[in-house]
């Protein structure tokens, strides 16, 4: 039953102490204040980190050629490596049971782009079909290249939701319309969208042969892109993905004659072995962010308990006459109890209303590199809050069980 004189007695002994039970209720609030912000840009990371690993398939593997920096064999460093056909067919073949998606690149230098009398500022690459996949695309009208595009070293291009609104925003579709590459002409027979955004669609893709052939490219190729076969968790896909990537580069790295231990002349970038080594920072973020929240909220405990001791302290006399009218030990250490419980679950729910609020209002705006949305799941935080309250209720338990414990005339007595 609600007990409206206890109530009023709590309200009357919190105004008495309101400067005090002010200051400790502003520490317990802003402990949960600060717990729950952090646990939300934490998620915030979380999520970004996610956001930039999702714009290329989640199980792709680049590599590139650099400079060699190591002498070995009699060959000098300073060599730059080159990429060729064979090699990419060389490695298809070692490596097709670890395979799911392929693709050569090459980039097209020093070519003009030209549609009718407009002069374009697009970069043009030579990719084959799969690179779709890799690139993690999708295909918004007409189609991505295919395997008689490459065959057949047709003139065809591929460009994206943003050249098709820059360039053809007066057509209703620009496919079959022709773009002017360096002179020879490349119908456009499909547009592209990147789940990276606009700032991955400022490329036009052509046939990998037909670059090579049209634009001096002889056999030469810029980069090596693959996917591999999805697998059930993250970790066998991490383990799978770290071994395609040492069989790969062994391979290359003796086929141009490099040092094993030569990082710099065969480059391989795995997304999923830099997502691993990101969560397990953001495990170590986490970790922090929940130790600093913590430690905040203890600090408000204490501060809970200390001001329940000067109440017991300031109401014994009051507890001396309680108890000479026959109150049970229990009812003492419920009145005590009370005050403390309130005091934690107005801070505690005050300081989660106020962070969740801001998280509702700022959170879904906030879409910065590696920060994506800062969100709390609402469970976690209210479940916070409760085991605030009990850890308010047995913080005040001991100035309770304190004042229980006083004899009646000593607390008589007391001024």
């Amino acid at each position: 039953m609600f007990d409206l004189e206890r109530w009023q007695e709590i309200f009357d002994t919190i105004r008495k102490n309101k400067l005090r039970t002010f200051l400790t209720g502003l520490s317990v609030a802003s402990g949960i204040f600060i717990l729950v912000i952090l646990l939300g840009f934490g998620q915030g990371m979380q999520n970004g980190i996610a956001k930039e690993f999702e714009q290329d398939a989640a199980t792709s593997v680049w590599v590139w050629p650099g400079v060699t920096t190591k002498e070995f064999k009699g060959m000098n460093p300073g060599r730059p490596i080159q990429f060729r056909n064979e090699n990419f067919e060389i490695a298809n073949v070692l490596f097709e049971d670890q395979i799911e998606n392929k693709s050569p690149r090459l980039f097209v230098r020093d070519v003009f782009v030209n549609y009718g009398s407009e002069s374009l500022a697009y970069n043009v690459q030579g990719v084959s079909g799969d690179f779709q996949f890799i690139e993690n695309e999708f295909m918004t009208e007409g189609r991505f290249l295919n395997l008689q595009d490459i065959d057949s070293k047709a003139k065809v291009a591929i460009i994206s939701n943003k050249i098709n609104r820059e360039v053809f925003q007066e057509l209703d579709s620009p496919i079959g319309e022709f773009l002017d590459l360096s002179g020879i002409p490349f119908k456009i027979v499909g547009i592209y969208g990147d789940i990276g955004g606009e700032r991955e669609e400022d490329r036009i893709y052509i046939p990998v042969t037909t670059a090579q052939q049209v634009f001096n490219g002889a056999d030469h190729l810029n980069n090596l892109s693959y996917t591999l076969p999805p697998v059930e968790d993250f970790e066998t896909a991490v383990a799978q993905s770290i071994k395609f990537k040492n069989d790969l580069k062994s391979y290359l790295q003796k086929v141009h004659t490099v040092a094993p231990d030569d990082t710099s002349a065969i480059q391989v970038y795995n997304p999923l072995e830099e997502a691993k080594r990101f969560y397990a920072l953001m495990g170590g973020i986490k970790f922090f962010f929940w130790f600093v929240g913590v430690c905040t909220i203890i600090a408000g405990i204490v501060g809970v308990s200390n001001i329940m001791l000067i109440v017991v302290k300031e109401r014994t006399r009051e507890i001396g006459i309680r108890k000479a009218l026959g109150a049970k030990p229990w009812s003492i250490v419920g009145m005590i109890l009370h005050e403390a419980i309130f005091i934690t679950a107005i801070a505690g729910f005050s300081g989660l209303i106020l962070s969740m609020g801001l998280l509702e209002i700022v959170g879904p705006h906030v879409e910065v590199d590696y920060v994506l949305n800062p969100s709390v799941n609402f469970n976690v935080a209210i479940t916070t809050v409760f085991v605030l309250i009990f850890a308010g209720a047995i913080a005040g338990f001991f100035p309770a069980w304190r004042a229980a414990k006083i004899h009646v005339i000593e607390a008589l007595k007391d001024e």
